[in-house]
């Protein structure tokens, strides 16, 4: 099998170990709150995402040669954070999308109303998962670090803040520093959180390596959302999943606005080898995660 093979295989197997543990964590939808865990249901399981973030978890535990029973809460509530925060940037109040990874999104196959509440409802069961899964194995400390490090990524100093920078950069001029500054929060900061939660589950992982996955992981955050701009020009609506040019549409600022295309291009190139770089001092069970990030510059959706 060559190396390619190898790395698909390895993507498939973290994909369904991903899906199947989110099968057991999401509730099926019963009662009067029926409706409500349907949405949860399709925002999660059903359209194919990519699931990058728990196979992140999944690749640097495994870099550290941690149990993969031990990764699959982590990986859902990584996902569950994910999802919820596309259901929210798809609503009308914010990017006002109606597709989402090749279907409906999620306000547009239920409503409005039930969309919000299935995103608080998916940020809720993420941080349960965390601090009730019985298979992560890891003293009450280590856990509390875990809850702490998902909830900086996911709020005002994380995620949420940088989607606040984005609504309030459409129609502005960003420079690369500002352009940045709001990825890594708006997206750096959950890919980050997903590396080092899977470093977090081996007991033996040193300071020195969390700070060395942890720049891996800036390198690898910034790649992901260069290739997303890119995608976005270069692209076509099918095979993204959602609407292509969007971005310029709604006059965001963009790697290939400010750098042109051939100059996001490169920017993308030299992450992805600063998170090789980051890598080297890590043996051949980091060659997964060494992989990803040639798969984020190299992929088309």
């Amino acid at each position: 099998m060559s190396h390619s093979e190898q790395f698909q295989t390895t993507l498939k197997v973290f994909c369904q170990r991903v899906d199947k543990a989110l099968d057991f964590w999401l509730p099926q939808p019963a009662g009067p709150e029926a409706h409500l865990q349907e949405a949860m249901r399709y925002s999660v399981i059903g359209g194919g995402g990519k699931r990058v973030r728990p196979v992140l978890v999944y690749a640097a535990g495994s870099a550290l040669h941690v149990d993969l029973n031990k990764l699959d809460g982590l990986a859902c509530a990584v996902e569950m954070i994910h999802a919820y925060s596309l259901v929210h940037d798809d609503l009308p109040a914010m990017d006002d999308d109606d597709l989402r990874r090749g279907r409906p999104t999620c306000h547009k196959a239920f409503d409005e109303a039930t969309a919000i509440l299935a995103g608080d409802a998916l940020q809720a069961l993420a941080f349960e998962v965390l601090a009730k899964d019985e298979n992560m194995n890891c003293d009450a400390d280590t856990r509390l670090q875990m809850i702490k490090l998902l909830a900086d990524a996911s709020g005002s100093i994380g995620m949420a803040g940088g989607q606040a920078i984005d609504l309030a950069a459409v129609g502005r001029q960003l420079n690369l520093e500002q352009l940045e500054n709001m990825h890594q929060l708006k997206t750096g900061a959950l890919i980050r959180a997903s590396v080092l939660l899977g470093a977090m589950a081996s007991p033996d992982t040193s300071e020195t390596q969390l700070q060395q996955l942890s720049e891996y992981a800036h390198y690898v955050g910034l790649a992901f959302q260069i290739q997303d701009d890119i995608l976005d020009v270069t692209g076509d609506t099918e095979t993204l999943g959602k609407p292509q040019g969007s971005d310029e549409q709604q006059n965001k600022p963009t790697y290939p606005a400010l750098l042109g295309l051939d100059g996001a291009k490169e920017r993308a190139l030299d992450c992805h080898q600063k998170a090789l770089q980051a890598l080297s001092e890590f043996d051949s069970a980091a060659d997964t995660l060494r992989r990803l990030s040639a798969f984020i510059v190299e992929r088309r959706h």
